[in-house]
């Protein structure tokens, strides 16, 4: 009876090893090549720059409504100004949005920025270089003033 059991095994390992050296005599696939797309390339000047819908005091009035000014850096009296930059991308979204100068002590004030430049999303007409929309990096000072 053991060799019963053992001889059905024994014609499948066969098999297998058949099949795995038809599988080793065929030729090489070759890798599929994908093209990555290529990145946008990023300007930081173009003939007709991003816009925030309304203009500049637009976007003065946009980020004077929604700030609000961080406990704790209200508590410790930390105010200064944030540079941050941003990209308006070529659909007018935003990206890498990153603080470039920060205030000591002021991580509270580097979020809160972050938090409404991010609330701006949808509202930038994108640059334009010839005729067409491109991705432009912006900078943009924000004051925190106690008063």
């Amino acid at each position: 009876m053991k060799k019963l059991l053992l001889f059905p095994f024994c014609i499948a390992a066969s098999l297998s090893l058949s099949a795995q050296e038809e599988l080793d005599q065929s030729p090489p696939i070759p890798p599929v090549e994908q093209k990555m797309p290529e990145p946008e390339p990023v300007f930081t000047v173009v003939e007709q720059m991003p816009e925030f819908e309304g203009g500049n005091e637009a976007l003065l009035s946009f980020i004077s409504k929604n700030m609000v000014y961080p406990p704790n850096a209200s508590e410790n009296q930390i105010q200064g100004t944030i540079y941050l930059s941003y990209v308006v991308r070529s659909d007018g979204s935003l990206s890498d949005i990153k603080v470039l100068k920060s205030v000591p002590g002021g991580s509270d004030l580097n979020a809160e920025a972050i938090r409404v430049l991010k609330l701006t999303k949808g509202k930038w007409k994108p640059g334009r270089q010839n005729g067409k929309p491109v991705s432009v990096n912006l900078s943009l000072p924000i004051k925190f003033l106690l008063r």
